[in-house]
Order: structure tokens, then sequence, then C-alpha cells
């Protein structure tokens, strides 16, 4: 699922990206983690990219952080940079949020985002109103010489936001960033990332392992074995599932396997894609008439299943049905 997508008015474009690992001693082949990517983002929107582990998400994290060289691709530019040629400049364009915490808990939230200015070549009443600025923009004036080993996640993560928008890129680019975090603090954090772009014109780039962070995204990109196999907004990715999607659990004195054979040799009419499938001991499929399909497959498995339920697309199964896992692997 590639198309052509250079375009100078996007923020990131990503044209035929391919990356291979070099054998290890576990795999004596190299390991194909991305595999012909291509996709546009627009400036000022919110794109999620998402994928079950090993799917290739973390590795094209860390080619547009410019952290990893691709082993091939026709062209990559962000902000009208060619990644390629001038990572220097694309590093000059993007805010970088990573996973794993980056902050020094021995120093202060000023003396953190201070240091981190020094990096960009920022110093002096220059770089002290920029930190009093954003430390007053994230509410964080009055802890702004306490150690940060003392703040919560949620502060922490500001932090970390702070650090990414210091030397102001057009580009924000996050990995899972509400790992670790409680609701309330996600809400805090996306209330930002939204006001980011609001009044401050950025484009969000980010990967995420939570249905309602992905929901929240504008457009979604779904990699798969390396391979984009999904990308549009959610509601259109849910259009992709024709049907109802119906969902059975085996009694617990059932074998799963014996249930879905049984499945597939009794009915048909399954939408393309939707057969019978089992994921995590659960059967799952998708069927034009849904409700009609509840009751025969009750009737016929009576006995032999705890629950069936039916239902209208989620991402969750959208991300099922695209790569065969769940959205949480």
């Amino acid at each position: 699922m590639t198309q052509p997508t250079t375009n100078t008015q996007s923020a990131i474009s990503v044209n035929a990206l391919s990356h291979q690992y070099p054998p290890t001693r576990k795999s004596t082949a190299p390991v194909q983690a991305l595999n012909n990517v291509s996709f546009a983002i627009t400036p000022g929107e919110v794109f999620g990219i998402l994928g079950p582990n090993g799917g290739g998400k973390t590795t094209l994290f860390k080619i547009l952080s410019t952290i990893l060289t691709p082993s091939a691709a026709d062209a990559i530019t962000i902000n009208n940079h060619n990644l390629l040629t001038n990572p220097h400049l694309v590093r000059q364009s993007l805010g970088i949020v990573f996973q794993s915490p980056s902050l020094d808990g021995k120093l202060s939230a000023r003396e953190n985002l201070t240091t981190h200015g020094h990096l960009y070549g920022l110093s002096g009443p220059t770089l002290k109103a920029r930190v009093d600025e954003l430390l007053q923009q994230f509410n964080l004036a009055d802890r702004a010489n306490d150690l940060t080993e003392s703040f919560s996640g949620g502060m922490k993560r500001k932090i970390e936001l702070a650090k990414a928008i210091l030397h102001r890129p057009q580009i924000l680019i996050l990995d899972e960033p509400s790992t670790g975090l409680d609701p309330a603090a996600r809400r805090d954090l996306w209330l930002t990332l939204h006001d980011l772009i609001q009044h401050h014109g950025m484009t969000v780039a980010l990967t995420t392992h939570l249905m309602e962070e992905a929901e929240k995204c504008d457009r979604l990109a779904i990699l798969s074995n390396g391979k984009l196999v999904g990308s549009g907004s959610p509601s259109q990715l849910k259009e992709l599932i024709g049907g109802s999607v119906i969902t059975i659990l085996p009694d617990i004195h059932e074998s799963p396997q014996p249930l879905l054979d049984d499945l597939v040799a009794q009915f048909d009419g399954w939408e393309d894609g939707g057969a019978p499938a089992l994921i995590d001991n659960t059967i799952r499929c998708e069927h034009a008439q849904g409700p009609e399909m509840v009751a025969k497959i009750s009737a016929h498995l009576a006995g032999r299943i705890k629950s069936i339920t039916v239902g209208q697309p989620t991402l969750e199964d959208v991300f099922v049905h695209l790569t065969g896992n769940k959205f949480t692997n």
C-alpha cells in the first residue's frame, strides 16, 4: 500500500522508505524492518503511527528523528529539508520526545531546560526568557527550582515537552507519549498538544499503543511486518470493515480451535478479510448480517461458548483486521 507522496506542502513526506537490520547471532538473514513505506503528513495535523511489536514503528520513529540512517528511500523531507542529505537542518525543525525519560532528576526543572537550550546554541537573556516562558506555559513556574526527581509522571512529561519545543521547532515527534501516565495526566498532555497546534502552528507525529489516543489523531498510519497496511482518519479506517464485528468467547472447558473450525465449516458470507480467526483465545469475525449471525452461531454452538457479542467496528477491530494482532500487543 504505497503511493507517491512527494509534496512541498507536506510537513513530513516519506517516499519508498525501506530499512534492513544486518544479521545477528540469532538470525543469519537480514531483518526487513520497513518495506517500501510512503506517506505524507499535513502541516498542523496530529498523525498517529500504529503497529504491533515488530511492525516497524520504532524503526520509523528513529529514522524520522535522524537517529537511524535508512537503508533505502526515494525521498524523505521534513519541513522541506531533505533528511537524507541535510539531517542537521531537519534536526533544527524537530522537537523530539522519547518514550524513555531523558530528564536529569538531580537537576531542577529550570536547570534541565537551560542545559537543553545550550545544546541548541541558546544562552544568556534569550535562553532565560525562553525558559521562563515555557515554565509559565506549562504551569510549572512555582516548581522551577525543584529537582525533577520529585515530580509526578505528568509533570515530568510536561518538562519533556518543554525541552522539545524550547528551540521553537515546527514539528513535534513523540514516541508513546502517554506511557506511564494516569488518565488525568494523559488528558493534560493532549490539551497541551492541541494548544501547541492551535496557537503555535505545530505539526505532531506520534506512535501510540492506546486506542483512546489513536482516536484523537486526525489521521493514522498502520504498520505491520514493516509494510504500511492502512492509512486514513479513524472514521475512514473503520469503513474498511463493511459489516458488524462478532466476538465469541469459548466456554472454559472448550478448546477454541475446534470451535473455530466448526464455524468456518458451517457458515459462510464473511466479510472480505473477516472470516473467523483466533485472537488470544477469542474468536473474532465480520459479517454483513451481524445480529442474524449471532442468533445462528448461538444456536449452533449452544453450551460450548461463554459469551457472544456483536457491534460496530472500532479502531481495535480495524487494527486486528489489518494486522492480525490486538491493538495493545
